[in-house]
């Protein structure tokens, strides 16, 4: 019998966790979550981490189970996620994956692409330019050394550009060669389950769930974080903004305010990068399970 995933997709407060619930249930499973932010232990109100009876609802895998002082990458994770769902896949046929974080869900499902590692030297050369205001040149010396990442990439994104322009300059090889190569093939046959509300009703929720937030403590627990807030862990939505507030740029009011428009912003990115997604089963932020449930088992009985 084949094994399957269902991942459950859709932007930031749409109800993802609650339905990973019910599906963990009903096909008696346990999740996988994968939302970079809920990894951190000392992030707990601000990543809306599931609450203690959710997590006693069904078994639930990578929330809170890294610290804040610890590097972890999406590379790491794929491989953590792909050991687990072993042992999962041991003992039931389907296990549940759910979370907000689309490069993530893609690495378990898809692979990703490595690439060799190169000289850290390069990288902060790179971002000198950047912050010189450099971008241009180095938007020209991409199109020089790679022609087809200048063309395919966001080349507006000084990340990408960097991260591009890194592996040209370290390996004497363009980036492109190194993309979509062949990736190890998996165990599973994902099904991926989407959830979808309208634009006004979903920035309603997020609206709504920062104020819960505040409500349940994020300004003492971002407090307790201040004092780490260069950690690359803590450049998080929810966060950044009360530690701007901390540093008595802005008012509280204000700050509150940059973390609905900025999660807004955030869910619309999640919006735009599954809508690329042919093999989403989309559903109503609203539908009744039990149609979803059988959905699933159609797919399942049609594999």
């Amino acid at each position: 019998m084949a094994n399957y995933l269902i991942t459950v997709i859709g932007a930031t407060a749409i109800g993802k966790t609650a339905l990973s619930i019910k599906l963990a249930k009903h096909f008696k499973t346990e999740i996988i979550s994968c939302d970079s932010r809920q990894f951190y232990k000392e992030m707990t109100i601000g990543t809306a981490v599931p609450s203690s009876d959710e997590l006693a609802a069904a078994k639930h895998h990578f929330i809170q189970n890294r610290s804040i002082f610890e590097d972890y990458s999406v590379g790491q994770f794929e491989k953590d996620a792909l050991q687990k769902l072993t042992k999962l896949f041991a003992k039931n046929a389907i296990v549940v994956m759910v979370g907000g974080s689309g490069l993530y869900t893609n690495a378990v499902i898809n692979g990703l692409d490595y690439f060799p590692e190169v000289s850290p030297e390069i990288r902060i050369k790179l971002n000198k330019q950047i912050e010189n205001g450099e971008i241009s040149l180095l938007q020209n010396k991409l199109k020089e050394l790679d022609p087809e990442s200048y063309y395919n990439i966001e080349i507006e994104n000084p990340h990408r550009l960097i991260r591009a322009l890194e592996i040209c300059i370290g390996t004497g090889k363009t980036y492109s060669e190194f993309k979509n190569k062949p990736k190890e093939i998996r165990n599973f046959i994902p099904i991926k389950i989407g959830i979808s509300a309208p634009r006004d009703i979903m920035y309603k929720r997020i609206n709504q769930r920062v104020d819960i937030m505040i409500q349940e403590g994020l300004l003492e627990e971002a407090k307790l974080l201040y004092k780490h807030k260069n950690l690359n862990a803590l450049q998080t939505v929810g966060y950044r903004e009360l530690f701007n507030y901390f540093d008595g740029n802005c008012t509280l009011d204000f700050a509150i305010e940059e973390i609905k428009k900025n999660t807004r912003r955030f869910a619309k990115r999640q919006v735009t990068w599954n809508k690329k997604d042919e093999n989403i089963n989309w559903f109503d932020f609203q539908e009744d399970s039990e149609k979803i449930i059988n959905k699933i088992e159609a797919l399942i009985n049609i594999e």
